[in-house]
């Protein structure tokens, strides 16, 4: 199936910064159709290098979305009882409003004037395009690694507007390591000499940089496991070692293809901004208890993590399972043994497609009934 991407346009869109954004543009795709109540509108939010094509065969690319597998007639959110929204974020490079966007007061990219963003304007965002849409009750929110973390923040944020929420292999904070490997992973694009200040766009983009920051992100979606499995120590086109550097392993030409792959689709500046928004991110603000957090949280919740995601590990949907659990709150918890690493999200499909099934058609049962 084709889908069309659509656009939305909103006057303005204020950030937690006390910048605002004016006018500001969101691209999104839909799967589905919406039901005469309205019921059946699950919003899927994208992990940091996605976009709004979830689903489908893009008409520009005439690939499937990043989680085809899992959207669509039959599958885990079955278009044929749910109408599925995804929308690309807040601070993307792909028809969402971003630092590549045109200015309107300059006539001029944004580049690095546009204004540090949040996981939290990322929701707002996304706030303001399901009321648009005249969806006044999500059934759920979905996502993993960064789509967790923005579903989290719906649940926490407007707890009247969702059901249910699904966080995936997610955190409710970043960790010193996660936040060190996003570090890295900024610093290979600023010190590119074609970065020109993000200031590049009618120029040569800082592709070295951003490859480089996308192979250390590969490796950490990774598992040990998954890397024997996939490469070993197996060499590239050769019998033995060339002794200079140019690619002698499969896993180096692997990281290479990565990087380069990435450069053709994704704004280095969109990730610098993307990266720290995800940084900043902290469900609890730093002060209050997690658990106070969800004091006010309506919504039912499944959690889910994966054995060997060494970059969200499980101990970080623990932490929310067990705050959510202190306060009462209807959340199952599930750790579904995987030797994909991170990834496993967007490949383990069988067990998350059960798990979700049973989930959602038990929230739309009950809502149905309430």
């Amino acid at each position: 199936m084709v889908v069309e991407v659509k656009k939305a346009v909103f006057d303005s869109l204020s950030l937690d910064n006390g910048a605002t954004l004016s006018p500001v543009e969101v691209a999104y795709e839909t799967y589905g159709r919406l039901n005469d109540t309205r019921s059946n509108a699950i919003l899927v939010l994208h992990a940091f290098s996605g976009d709004a094509h979830a689903a489908g065969i893009s008409p520009e690319t005439g690939k499937p979305g990043w989680w085809d597998s899992m959207i669509g007639p039959g599958k885990a959110f079955d278009t044929d009882k749910y109408f599925v929204i995804c929308s690309n974020v807040l601070g993307g490079c792909r028809g969402t409003t971003g630092p590549g966007s045109i200015n309107p007061v300059t006539g001029k990219r944004y580049a690095m004037t546009f204004p540090g963003i949040t996981i939290t304007d990322m929701v707002r965002l996304q706030k303001m395009l399901i009321d648009s849409l005249g969806i006044r009750k999500l059934l759920s929110v979905s996502g993993g690694s960064m789509g967790g973390m923005q579903a989290l923040q719906w649940a926490v944020a407007y707890p009247d507007s969702i059901e249910s929420a699904i966080p995936i292999a997610t955190t409710a904070c970043h960790s010193a390591q996660q936040i060190a490997f996003n570090e890295v992973g900024r610093q290979a694009i600023l010190f590119d000499p074609d970065w020109n200040e993000g200031n590049y766009y009618d120029g040569k983009p800082p592709a070295r940089g951003l490859a480089v920051a996308r192979m250390v992100g590969h490796i950490t979606y990774m598992s040990d496991e998954s890397m024997r499995q996939k490469f070993g120590r197996r060499l590239r086109s050769k019998d033995k070692f060339g002794f200079d550097f140019s690619v002698d392993f499969e896993v180096e030409s692997y990281l290479r293809y990565r990087g380069g792959e990435f450069v053709n689709r994704f704004d280095a500046n969109s990730y610098l901004y993307i990266t720290k928004a995800m940084d900043y991110f902290d469900l609890a603000n730093g002060g209050q208890s997690l658990a106070a957090v969800f004091e006010s949280t309506r919504a039912r919740f499944l959690v889910i993590s994966f054995t060997s995601d060494w970059l969200y590990p499980s101990y970080q949907s623990v932490e929310i399972v067990r705050a959510l659990r202190s306060r009462n709150v209807d959340v199952a918890y599930c750790e579904l043994p995987s030797n994909y690493g991170h990834d496993a999200f967007l490949v383990e499909v069988g067990e998350q497609t059960e798990l979700i099934r049973g989930f959602l058609a038990r929230t739309f049962r009950e809502r149905a009934a309430a």
